[in-house]
């Protein structure tokens, strides 16, 4: 047992002494705040490449420009700022926020203006002003008339070490101990009062408020904390949130202060809205640099306006709280340590793994451009997969994963390279193809070629898949898929067949290669039974998952193929090829749900053991001779349920609407007709147009009791006429839940209206 634990240690040793010590090294660099400046610029490019989001409606702002100072001045004047105020207030705006100082009458002799502009703070209980608290600028103090009614909020911006505004207050405490709300948090706070959403505490163990989350709406407030994400040992006084900025380019609608006093506006711009009044002003010197700083937009910088920074965090609030837009969160720093170290060992491990290649069959060397090839594309990955991540709300460190990557690599290849001449004698006896040699038990095996023998293939896709899910989650599709392979696998396992590939929610499996068996044909055609039976399990478990039901439709072939190992030198696999593969691979697309039909070359070896339920002649495209397929529906005492399905004639016929399918193309030339007879999967229409048995149809319903018109129904024709070619039969490929529904309802009113007929 030692001397294979010192085997293995020396196997890895590259890998087991210098990642873990370039690992220290930067885990050292990261939480002492050398690397935070680094993070810093990424988390700021992030913001940058991210696309702008549309203008909240939410929320106008009214700023005081250049030209509006001209004409009234600055700081203007109370009686022009009451009679500003006034405006607004009779378009009844949600909450008002005024984010100009406002502590001494303007001018400083009180007069009418200054009565005027007290009566305007008086009478309007969502008017909230500011003060700037004592920690982050020097004080100044607020409106008297509204520190007396107590809506006055905290102006303040907690800058990080460059001057950037990253995060925002909510809340923090003045020098008296009084907690001060926020602008942004105080008019969020009203707005959402309106919408029955409050703040709920969700975790009540900390004695500090300041620490406390919070549920708002749809989402959770987390308090910013020192090191969170890339920052080490940050202010993280009173009550911060990391700032998600929707942009400043056009995310809100802004006005002029002269236009709103020449009337120059719509009767309703601030109804039922957030109002906030800045000073844009040059002059003001209200401006702060944000992550968007540096980015060029014309000929200027992008700073922010501290009202427009307002706007963004009182957006940020109201839309995580009503429309779930992502908060932006962090790892854990264990979370983030493991991170680090993983990208740490990936990069030792390639580099260490990959160090060798064949170059003949008596020399060895470094595999050099491997590594300069993957470990930047794996690089890109990493910022790409982060960057995504952001755009989801996670804020993962990216500079320290980067630096743990290629550090490690670079520790791994200069400690490979002074030992390069050691490796090659010891390692040159190894071969590097070991996976290859573990499938194939010969050395001929590893040769490329093939050789002609005689297989069962089998092809499966589901129907309608695409057009079904596209009503579902993402994450439920996958499930979905997921599960359905993995039955589909159990299955085919079970039956001794060999999986050739998955493509999309379709496999192709091959009885006969690269194992033949006397009964392999027998054991297909019972696969492929099972497996149609087994989508009751497959649908049972999609049921609790609220996922639509899904059916699978099975095509088969028996005949000659190539197998064996085809591709290159450098990259081969086993599969088979052939005109077999081409006709079993027709036959499937020709299936309907819980079908399975198979050529007669197949049925000719098993028809004293199947149940045959149809038989149908049809001519594919690129093949000479017509070719009778047989539809299977069971073998020995396995066998799939009849269908006794009874088609309803309905009271009054659908107006149809429909286009041919050829392969996954839609095509252009739309014809009509009439449904007019309906069960669960089937319909018997009638055409204007003459219809291919088999043809794949795109179907839109036209319902003129409810005045709509229904898309996205797919079928099949399965049977037309022989006397009237326009007059078939159609199965159902896909139907929306809703839809499938509202044709149950129809089938059940004919039924009911045929019953009294009746009587």
């Amino acid at each position: 047992m030692q001397i294979n634990l010192k085997k293995q240690l020396w196997k890895w040793r590259g890998v087991i002494f210098v990642v873990p010590a370039t690992t220290a090294i930067l885990l050292g660099l990261r939480f002492v705040g050398l690397l935070q400046p680094l993070e810093l610029a990424a988390y700021d490019l992030f913001f940058q490449w991210r696309s702008p989001e549309p203008t909240d409606e939410r929320i106008v702002i009214v700023e005081i420009n250049e030209p509006d100072i001209k004409k009234y001045n600055s700081p203007i004047s109370d009686a022009t700022l009451a009679k500003l105020l006034n405006v607004i207030k009779q378009q009844k705006p949600r909450v008002i926020g005024l984010d100009l100082y406002r502590d001494l009458p303007v001018p400083i002799e009180a007069g009418d203006g200054h009565q005027a502009l007290v009566k305007v703070f008086e009478s309007n209980p969502n008017l909230f002003g500011i003060r700037t608290v004592v920690g982050y600028k020097s004080d100044v103090a607020s409106t008297p008339t509204l520190e007396q009614l107590n809506r006055v909020t905290a102006n303040d911006f907690p800058p990080d070490a460059d001057g950037k505004i990253r995060r925002a207050l909510l809340s923090l405490t003045d020098s008296q101990g009084k907690v001060v709300t926020s602008l942004s948090a105080q008019l969020a706070t009203e707005y959402l009062k309106l919408e029955n959403i409050n703040w709920e505490v969700i975790e009540d163990n900390k004695p500090d408020s300041e620490n406390k989350k919070y549920k708002l709406g749809k989402s959770t407030i987390i308090p910013f904390e020192s090191n969170d994400g890339g920052y080490v040992r940050a202010d993280s006084g009173g009550y911060q949130i990391l700032a998600n900025y929707r942009n400043f380019q056009n995310s809100f609608r802004t006005i002029s202060l002269i236009d709103v006093l020449e009337g120059k506006i719509s009767q309703d711009i601030f109804r039922d809205r957030i109002v906030l009044i800045g000073n844009t002003s040059q002059s003001a010197n209200d401006y702060h640099t944000t992550p968007f700083t540096g980015k060029i937009l014309g000929d200027s910088l992008d700073l922010a306006s501290g009202v427009a920074i307002h706007a963004n965090i009182t957006s940020q609030l109201i839309s995580s709280a009503i429309d779930g837009r992502t908060m932006l969160n962090v790892w854990s720093k264990p979370t983030e340590c493991l991170w680090i170290s993983i990208w740490a060992i990936v990069g030792g491990l390639l580099c260490w793994t990959g160090r060798y290649a064949k170059q003949s069959t008596s020399k060895q060397i470094l595999r050099l451009p491997w590594a300069i090839l993957t470990i930047p594309l794996l690089g890109g990955l990493l910022i790409a997969g982060s960057f995504i991540a952001f755009l989801q709300g996670l804020w993962i460190p990216v500079v320290p994963s980067l630096l743990a990557l290629f550090g490690s690599s670079i520790a791994v290849t200069g400690y490979t390279a002074r030992s390069a001449n050691g490796l090659r004698q010891i390692f040159g006896r190894y071969l590097t193809d070991e996976v290859v040699a573990n499938l194939l038990e010969t050395p001929e095996g590893l040769n490329l070629g093939g050789e002609k023998r005689k297989v069962t293939l089998l092809f499966s896709d589901l129907r309608g898949f695409s057009a079904l899910f596209e009503r579902v989650e993402p994450e439920q599709g996958v499930k979905a898929i997921s599960l359905y392979l993995d039955v589909m696998t159990e299955v085919i396992t079970k039956y001794k067949g060999t999986i050739n590939e998955f493509v999309g929610d379709g496999i192709f499996v091959m009885f006969g290669a690269p194992i033949q068996r006397e009964d392999d044909t027998q054991r297909a055609v019972t696969c492929a039974i099972a497996m149609q039976l087994a989508m009751a399990e497959v649908n049972a478990k999609l049921e609790t998952m609220q996922i639509p039901a899904l059916q699978m439709g099975i095509g088969m072939h028996t005949g000659e193929v190539l197998a064996g190992n085809i591709g290159s030198q450098r990259r081969a696999k086993y599969t088979v090829m052939g005109s077999t593969v081409n006709l079993a691979s027709r036959i499937e697309s020709y299936s309907v749900g819980g079908q399975v039909l198979v050529s007669e070359s197949l049925l000719h070896e098993i028809k004293d053991i199947v149940r045959i339920d149809a038989q149908m002649r049809v001519k594919p495209k690129g093949f000479n001779e017509v070719i009778i397929m047989f539809d299977i529906g069971g073998i020995n005492d396995l066998a799939l349920p009849e269908d006794k399905e009874t088609l309803v004639k309905l009271s009054q016929p659908i107006l149809i609407e429909w286009n041919a399918i050829e392969g996954k193309h839609v095509k252009e030339k739309r014809s009509r007709g009439m449904l007019f007879k309906l069960s669960a999967n089937n319909a018997e229409i009638r055409s204007d147009h003459t219809l291919e048995p088999l043809t794949n149809l795109q179907i839109t319903l036209i319902d003129h009791k409810q005045e709509r018109i229904i898309d996205n129904v797919y079928a099949k024709v399965v049977e037309v006429s022989l006397e009237d070619s326009s007059h078939c039969w159609i199965r159902f490929t896909a139907v929306p839940s809703d839809i499938a529904e509202w044709l149950y309802d129809l089938r059940q009113d004919s039924m009911i209206a045929d019953a009294f007929e009746d009587i």
